[in-house]
């Protein structure tokens, strides 16, 4: 035990806690459920299509019609063919930096990086979209405003709105023994043992009282207190726990990361989480490298491109397609946005190359495609295009800021306010960009 913290099952509430803070009202509630697809999915392998093409750009895959006409998507995408009415397609996405962790920085936070770093090591200047909400809309129902799962994306931060708007780290759920550490009391078995250590860290907050005139702790008691609400709550505790979902449901969304990272989404969203980010990485621990950088090299096998593609489709069809059916069947389609979307596309032209002689896309941040679901929104669209070739767009060009500004529309939270940065200077949350206006 350390002065100003409790121990509690290992874990201090510093700890636990510091990444979480009331942060104001929420103006309306609503969440937004996003699957970030790192490393940049393919366009024409996923729902732009290019049957047409020339061969060395055309898809891989063949196109299957869905249950909207000139709805037409990859192969691999069967079960969302079938409830294409429910989501809509943005085909013009496009900004201008190709590296991922500043292309990630740009989809997610909205604001492009003052320098870019080609080894995609970069870390935000500016907070995510996730850390925007906490501070805006704050915690409900003892539950935290930003949960990422199984991981947050590493190169965004909350930078100047502080620790304590951290996203809340989930771990993988489909591992055998899921449990939430952070919200298991190991080291006392009810409350009244959890109000007994509260009263101890009181006399030693006292004691620290005294001795401590550094700024370095302010804040701690606001911390310490989410930290009692979340871990004496019945109902976080109920939001986490997906073994009470029906067994043939747990299976329908998928025994693996994805699957049961979407269904427990769905359950904190619905319990009033405003942000739930899933970092679609790979689908299923420790079988293949299959996360969605499809250049030269990272094929594995030569002259196998679509090799990882074939695992991973299936796998996020299944996920996807369960998640949207289960929002609607449930009435949260007004409640609920969905939103699958990467830091950018896969060229146009197929290259052939090292480092084991693979065929592969490299990163095409000029045009992509993103998938809303949900939200209040009209589905059943595609919104914008690219040319025959998916080299840009050639209706409705749109770009990331437009994307995020219709989450905060659905949020509640006006995309242009301004929050002051470490010298108290005004920063506006979207630099430009505005709601997309066939979505509303």
């Amino acid at each position: 035990m350390q002065i100003g913290a409790l121990g509690l099952g290992g874990i201090t509430l510093p700890e636990v806690i510091q990444r979480k803070a009331l942060a104001g009202q929420a103006s309306r509630d609503t969440s937004v459920i996003m699957l970030y697809q790192h490393g940049g999915a393919s366009q024409f392998e996923t729902w732009d299509i290019k049957p047409d093409a020339p061969s060395e750009i055309r898809s891989q895959f063949s196109a299957i019609r869905t249950n909207v006409p000139g709805m037409d998507i990859c192969e691999h995408f069967p079960l969302q063919a079938k409830i294409a009415d429910k989501f809509s397609l943005i085909r013009s996405l496009h900004h201008d930096v190709g590296i991922h962790s500043d292309g990630g920085i740009v989809a997610l936070t909205g604001k492009r990086p003052t320098k870019l770093d080609p080894t995609s090591q970069s870390k935000s200047e500016h907070p995510d979209f996730g850390h925007v909400a906490s501070q805006f809309l704050g915690f409900r129902n003892s539950l935290p405003p930003y949960i990422t799962i199984p991981q947050h994306p590493y190169m965004t931060r909350p930078t100047y709105l502080g620790l304590h708007h951290q996203s809340f780290v989930v771990p993988d759920p489909s591992k055998s023994g899921y449990q939430v550490p952070q919200l298991k009391l190991a080291a006392g078995r009810d409350a009244r043992q959890l109000a007994n250590r509260r009263q101890l860290l009181e006399n030693l907050d006292r004691l620290r009282g005294d001795i401590d005139t550094s700024p370095q702790l302010a804040g701690v008691d606001q911390f310490r207190r989410l930290a009692y609400e979340m871990l004496s709550s019945p109902a976080a505790a109920k939001a986490f726990d997906i073994t009470q979902e029906p067994e043939d449901l747990r299976k329908q969304y998928g025994l693996n990361t994805w699957g049961q990272s979407c269904l427990l989404a769905r359950r904190l969203a619905e319990a009033g989480v405003p942000v739930i980010n899933i970092y679609c990485n790979t689908p299923k621990n420790g079988e293949e490298f299959t996360n969605w950088d499809d250049h030269p090299g990272n094929a594995q096998r030569p002259g196998h491109f679509a090799h990882y593609m074939r695992i991973r489709l299936p796998y996020l069809d299944q996920c996807l397609a369960t998640l949207i059916q289960d929002i609607y069947s449930r009435g949260l389609d007004r409640k609920i946005m969905v939103v699958v979307v990467g830091e950018f596309g896969r060229t146009p032209k197929m290259r052939y190359g090292p480092p084991n002689n693979s065929y592969g896309r490299d990163h095409w941040p000029q045009a992509y495609t993103a998938l809303v679901s949900g939200g209040g929104f009209r589905m059943g669209q595609v919104i914008g295009a690219t040319n025959s070739k998916g080299e840009y767009p050639v209706e409705r060009p749109l770009t990331p800021q437009d994307l995020l500004a219709t989450v905060y529309h659905h949020l509640g939270i006006d995309y242009q306010a301004a929050y002051p940065d470490y010298f108290g200077r005004p920063v506006h949350i979207l630099p430009h960009g505005k709601p997309i206006q066939e979505l509303l």
